[in-house]
């Protein structure tokens, strides 16, 4: 494995930003509860709500991009680090099924644990998510960008679900994130290759 850091000295490294210090967005970490396809609180006592500092800056030119185009909208993080001793247990806990396609592979290792991937929804100005089609950690052909406009032609995701799709995906895309076949939610910043060939991967 290439630079390492532990998760409890990310505070003293320069590398990353706390998600605190991103104005205008909102933050609800689902591996921090039981809001997940796992069912229960993966990071405690973890502080995972970090990010690179490349990785927040894009975050920071997704907001001025909504600012501009969707007013009155604003990002929802639903994760941001995750440590690799939480991918190894997310890769343990679905061990044996198909859902495991999901997840990076711990000797791989998810770009989540550089500080440089996001799960990532907007909501409305009432606060509300916008209606994707699916919930977030929904592992099904349906989260499937790729597959969109089968799932448009056959009726099971309306027009209105893919736009707020593509509102979030132009969003990215214009900061610098690289979105990913199978989920509409995730976004990679910048290059994945380089990604675990450069950076530092949080233990």
């Amino acid at each position: 494995m290439s630079n390492t850091i532990r998760s409890e000295d990310i505070p003293s490294s320069p590398d990353f930003r706390h998600l605190s210090t991103i104005a205008d967005i909102a933050v609800d970490l689902r591996y921090a509860g039981p809001d997940n396809f796992v069912g229960r609180d993966l990071y405690s006592p973890l502080d995972c709500a970090w990010l690179h500092r490349d990785a927040a800056a894009a975050i920071e030119r997704v907001v001025a991009y909504l600012a501009q185009r969707a007013p009155g909208h604003k990002v929802l993080l639903l994760d941001a680090l995750r440590p690799h001793r939480v991918q190894e247990q997310l890769w343990d806990a679905l061990a044996g099924t198909d859902l495991q396609m999901y997840l990076a592979p711990p000797e791989r290792g998810s770009i989540h644990s550089f500080g440089m991937a996001v799960d990532i929804t907007i909501l409305d100005p009432s606060g509300a998510e916008l209606d994707m089609g699916t919930g977030f950690d929904d592992m099904t052909e349906l989260s499937h960008p790729a597959l969109e406009a089968r799932h448009l032609a056959s009726g099971e995701l309306t027009s209105a679900q893919v736009a707020n799709r593509q509102l979030l995906r132009d969003a990215m895309f214009q900061a610098g994130f690289v979105g990913i076949n199978s989920e509409w939610w995730h976004f990679d910043c910048g290059d994945r290759v380089l990604v675990r060939r450069d950076f530092t991967r949080v233990l």
